[in-house]
């Protein structure tokens, strides 16, 4: 009956549909949009070429040939790179100095300078990258032609180049793909958001006048069945949420899913459960609607930075690093990661799976207590009241 009950709140409040349906979905497509290409590819920069050298074109064909940065304004001076660069229309300024070619091939070590801005820091990092492996290239190319003007064979000078070679093999997210990384991350982020507060919203609002929960209580046989058949529909309707978000993600951004897909369910299902038993527990402690939803709103905003996607757990500070190990994000991300990019073996994903379902028994317990004293206290007070009249 209180299942039955729910369903019907989404046709007599809009709101709910909007807040459990519409806004995820809205905003996924939104973020869907943003981080479509995948990969932030020819980035703007400017040139300050003071030497107007062959080497120094070479350098700038260099630069503009990587698939990082494209060069796209040649500036006259420092103070008009450094509005450019200010004002957004470029993410860099590649400086090179006076008589590069004379002092390279006279065995001097002239300096070429790229000026990038840290505040954007993936636009700036994205150049830099582009910037050092095309220089990295030129120098080896004048490196190895004045050793072989000097008479040594190329396959020798070749290797003297790099006596020691190095094998890099990138793990995981070998494309730097943000829609496999970020994308990911930030769409659980969002529904973390709305699951605890769209929850508190609607058990807030049994829960804050005594006859609604009464009768919430009557209609299911019990505290338990009531909570059960009211937290059903929200946790199938997310559940659709976060399944259709999956499917983007693997079909349209073709995300790998590399571990076992029992196990990335599982992990969906305990994490939608646990926000949503956070949002009912504030719900019934507070006793006051627009409270609840704001304080779930607070706890879970912020979480994104907390989480370990931008930033690695073990450098936060002890406040950050903890409002990480209780949020069910956090867990849900790490198994998350684990059976998409990584591949990881199901074992390793059993810890955050287990911290995942404790947290969902341990808020229910908590939940389920608090209801009871609260209507063990309006039995007390109406007997009380009885008694008195």
């Amino acid at each position: 009956m209180v299942f039955v009950r729910e369903l019907g709140q989404f046709r007599k409040h809009p709101l709910l549909l909007a807040l459990t349906v519409v806004l995820p979905l809205f905003l996924m497509g939104i973020l869907s949009a943003v981080f479509s290409q995948g990969l932030a590819t020819r980035l703007p920069i400017a040139v300050l070429n003071l030497d107007g050298g062959d080497l120094s074109r070479m350098i700038i064909r260099t630069v503009d040939a990587t698939p990082d940065t494209a060069v796209t304004i040649t500036v006259s001076d420092l103070a008009e790179g450094r509005r450019l660069i200010l004002s957004g229309r470029v993410h860099g300024l590649l400086m090179i100095p006076d008589n590069l070619e004379r002092d390279v091939f006279a065995g001097r070590r002239p300096e070429v300078v790229f000026f990038y801005n840290t505040q954007t820091m993936t636009p700036g990092l994205l150049t830099l990258r582009g910037v050092n492996a095309a220089l990295a290239g030129v120098e080896g190319g004048i490196r190895l032609s004045l050793r072989t003007e000097r008479g040594q064979p190329v396959d020798i000078a070749q290797a003297s180049l790099s006596p020691i070679p190095v094998q890099i093999n990138p793990l995981f997210n070998p494309t730097l793909n943000y829609s496999h990384f970020l994308l990911a991350a930030l769409m659980p982020a969002v529904l973390q958001i709305i699951i605890a507060t769209s929850t508190a919203y609607a058990v807030g609002r049994d829960v804050e006048t005594r006859h609604r929960l009464r009768v919430l209580r009557r209609l299911g046989g019990g505290l338990w069945p009531a909570m059960f058949g009211k937290l059903l529909p929200y946790t199938l309707v997310f559940l659709f949420v976060l399944g259709i978000a999956d499917l983007v993600l693997f079909l349209w951004f073709r995300m790998p899913l590399r571990g076992d897909r029992l196990l990335l369910l599982s992990a969906g299902t305990l994490f939608i459960l646990a926000n949503q038993l956070f949002g009912a527990l504030l719900a019934v402690v507070l006793r006051s609607t627009a409270t609840a939803i704001s304080m779930a709103s607070l706890v879970t905003a912020p979480a994104f930075g907390f989480m370990g996607i931008g930033f690695p757990r073990f450098g936060m500070t002890p406040f950050a690093f903890y409002w990480g190990e209780v949020l069910p994000g956090t867990w849900y991300l790490t198994a998350r990661i684990d059976q998409t990019l990584r591949g990881a073996p199901a074992d390793l994903s059993l810890q955050p799976l287990a911290v995942l379902l404790f947290m969902v028994i341990l808020l229910a317990t908590v939940t389920a207590v608090c209801l009871e004293n609260q209507g063990a206290r309006r039995q007390r007070a109406g007997r009380a009241l009885e008694a008195a009249s």
